[in-house]
């Protein structure tokens, strides 16, 4: 996984609540054990037309969202089926990081063990954003991992909470087995100890 320190992106605006896994990435796709190519089907539905043609009008086929790492959600994101392939297809699309006022737990959990951020803020923080973000899609926010805060472009911090571990993984890009794995001539001697007791 990429270190995930201080991130400074647009944002991709998607107000709808209680988006679940199945619209993140339709059940069909979930035949694959392979990380890549998701991110051509994340979204799916609603992305791309019966033909297979993306529709125009979805904020993902949109020109001023090319590049963005930050997805702006509406309230319980990542609801229904704990299908880790739902992270999986928004990391490869590009996403580092999701802002919304709260997430599903399977869901969330899922993301911090892929490398992205899913940042909860207070609902009127949400709402600003959105706002911001429907008066210019040029502007952007600054994430900061270390010091736990989204900076809004006028400069004002929001503080966020990430329990102590995740935030350890993301700022060093390992996941749980990287954890371990740093750790494991102690886990060898604990286990020589052992067996000698």
């Amino acid at each position: 996984m990429k270190p995930f320190q201080t991130l400074k992106s647009r944002l991709v605006p998607l107000p709808s609540e209680n988006v679940d896994t199945d619209q993140i990435i339709p059940a069909r796709f979930l035949k694959t054990t392979s990380k890549e190519g998701l991110g051509n089907v994340l979204f799916n539905d609603w992305r791309y037309d019966a033909a297979g043609s993306p529709k125009p009008d979805f904020i993902l086929n949109q020109p001023d969202c090319r590049g963005a790492e930050i997805l702006l959600a509406g309230n319980n994101f990542g609801c229904g089926s704990s299908r880790e392939h739902a992270p999986w297809a928004l990391a490869d699309f590009g996403f580092r990081a999701i802002i919304s006022s709260s997430f599903a737990d399977i869901f969330a959990n899922n993301c911090l063990k892929n490398g992205i951020l899913p940042i909860i803020v207070d609902k009127t923080v949400l709402d600003k954003l959105f706002r911001l973000r429907a008066a210019s899609a040029a502007i952007e926010v600054t994430v900061d991992l270390e010091t736990q805060v989204v900076i809004l472009p006028n400069g004002e911090q929001v503080q966020f909470p990430i329990d102590a571990f995740s935030r350890k993984c993301l700022l060093e890009g390992i996941d749980e087995l990287g954890y371990i794995l740093r750790h494991a001539d102690a886990v060898a001697c604990f286990e020589a100890a052992r067996a000698a007791r």
